[in-house]
């Protein structure tokens, strides 16, 4: 088998992508997080005549040198005077009122006094003031929110000012996550020998799938059973876009789900990586449907994951997401433990300015140590060809509470 490089097996994932094409319309109250499928184009000015911007006297400018202007009248917000104003004349009108024809000056009621049906003005204001312009906040056919705006809280507003009851946005991937192993055991299952182990992949993998906006199916364990392992694997392609196993892909004799991968004869994206953790990870697409065999270990299957799995959720949703990678100081030194790419778990910090990374409380051992996870931590990426790294060095990091 050849191992390729990791820059490799990215260039692989992304020229596999194709423009996803999957919509649906969902009511304005279920958007929030969602992707748009197309852009947002407004249908009408807004506002569609001059409008009050605050609580004062509608006038014509020039009037304000008259020693008093009579008062018409009253228009509250949402009603609309037709009557023209003329010279000499205002009417007392509050914020979101629509202008009366004639006027085109707003003065505030602090800036008069008022004496029976006149006013008398103590401060003038320039001409338009406070006065709303047709299309101030928006423009007929101006596109306001483009096609792949992850949906915001004021991308919700805009909608809503658009009286858009339901909005198009990318169908959220699914998928399906498939644990294999005899040795492992569901929460909440009975121990039975000591060689047994609890299995978390298929609660971590698919935390990190909802986290990222797609929608899961949590296969039951599968022992090392070919037959099984094979049907399932099936059946979840059958329903998701995208199938992820943990174990299973190394050179063992029970390692079956490489050769049940093989059966579907699919395109290979990749067939193992020079990374560490898990360069026994296989890539494949089927259609246009992914299967991707991570390995086993809970921290190798969680660091594969973040590499390969979440930008292609990303892509499925429309989004234009990348991974959160920062630069940061080392304050501690790294010692290159193989020829590969390596992922390190870290603690990040940002102080004075600046990121910075250390191993304090980072277990070493086997790529099964999950708690390595814990606290505001990163993945470092150390390339192959680096050496040993020293304090001061900058590393790139992946912030992972940015995901």
């Amino acid at each position: 088998m050849t191992y390729i490089t990791y820059s490799e097996s990215l260039k692989n994932l992304y020229k596999s992508f194709e423009a996803p094409t999957l919509t649906e319309k969902v009511f304005l109250n279920d958007a929030l997080g969602r992707t748009l499928a197309s852009d947002i184009i407004a249908d009408h000015n807004s506002p569609e005549l001059p409008t009050s911007a605050m609580d004062g006297y509608a006038i014509k400018y020039d009037d304000q040198m008259l020693e008093r202007i009579r008062i018409t009248g009253a228009l509250p917000a949402g009603t609309y005077g037709e009557e023209e104003i003329v010279g000499g004349q205002c009417i007392k009108t509050f914020t979101g009122s629509l202008m009366s024809p004639g006027t085109d000056t707003l003065i505030p009621i602090e800036n008069v006094k008022v004496e029976e049906d006149e006013i008398v003005i103590l401060e003038s204001v320039p001409q338009g003031f406070s006065v709303r312009p047709i299309g101030e906040n928006y423009q007929e056919g101006e596109t306001l929110i483009p096609k792949g705006t992850k949906i915001d809280f004021a991308e919700i507003g805009v909608l809503a000012s658009l009286n858009t009851a339901q909005v198009e946005v990318f169908k959220k991937p699914r998928v399906a996550i498939v644990a294999t192993g005899s040795e492992i055991l569901d929460v909440g299952e009975k121990q039975t020998n000591p060689s047994q182990i609890r299995s978390s992949n298929q609660f971590t993998l698919e935390a990190l799938a909802q986290k990222s906006g797609a929608l899961t199916q949590r296969a039951p364990l599968q022992k090392d059973e070919k037959e099984i392992i094979q049907q399932t694997i099936t059946d979840a392609l059958a329903d998701n876009d995208i199938v992820v196993t943990t174990g299973g892909v190394s050179v063992g004799d029970y390692d079956f789900v490489k050769d049940i991968i093989a059966g579907f004869e699919p395109e290979y994206i990749t067939q193992g990586v020079m990374i560490k953790p898990g360069q026994h990870i296989k890539i494949v697409k089927i259609g246009q449907k992914y299967i991707f065999a991570l390995p086993g270990f809970p921290y190798s299957s969680t660091v594969t994951f973040i590499l390969y799995v979440l930008p292609l959720i990303y892509h499925l949703q429309g989004l234009d997401k990348s991974l959160p990678i920062v630069q940061a100081k080392l304050t501690q030194p790294y010692k290159k433990k193989s020829y590969k790419t390596e992922f390190a778990a870290v603690n990040l910090h940002f102080k004075e300015g600046q990121y910075e990374v250390d191993f304090k409380g980072k277990r070493s051992g086997s790529s099964a140590i999950l708690t390595n996870m814990l606290g505001h931590i990163g993945l470092i990426q150390v390339d192959k060809d680096s050496t040993d790294l020293k304090v001061g060095d900058m590393v790139e990091v992946i912030n992972l509470k940015a995901l």
